[in-house]
């Protein structure tokens, strides 16, 4: 992992602490869809429905969605099993994340 990737592991870690994420494909949508969701990450490894169907529902409701990570890592972040994908759900903390995740691509 380079320092960025790891910034921006360390800052989902600290938005899961401060209750500021869902995560897992239900949680994550339900938060997109009532409109909770600041940024949505989807780990790279995740399936290309997986991806899709995010790509098209953060499209559809203007969130930010970034494909980061392995499920394993992701989940890992923020002390949970793999995970395929997570949304931020504080302003501030998705806009740090925003900021690492601009970096590496």
């Amino acid at each position: 992992l380079n320092p960025t990737e790891k910034k921006v592991y360390s800052l989902l870690g600290i938005a899961a602490k401060s209750r500021n994420i869902a995560s897992g494909e239900f949680l994550t949508e339900k938060a997109v869809k009532e409109h909770k969701a600041a940024l949505v990450i989807v780990a790279a490894d995740a399936s290309d429905n997986t991806k899709k169907m995010f790509t098209n529902m953060c499209t559809y409701y203007d969130v930010p969605i970034y494909f980061f990570g392995e499920k394993e890592n992701l989940g890992h972040a923020i002390g949970k099993q793999m995970r395929a994908s997570l949304a931020v759900l504080n302003k501030g903390l998705s806009d740090a994340i925003e900021r690492q995740l601009k970096m590496i691509e």
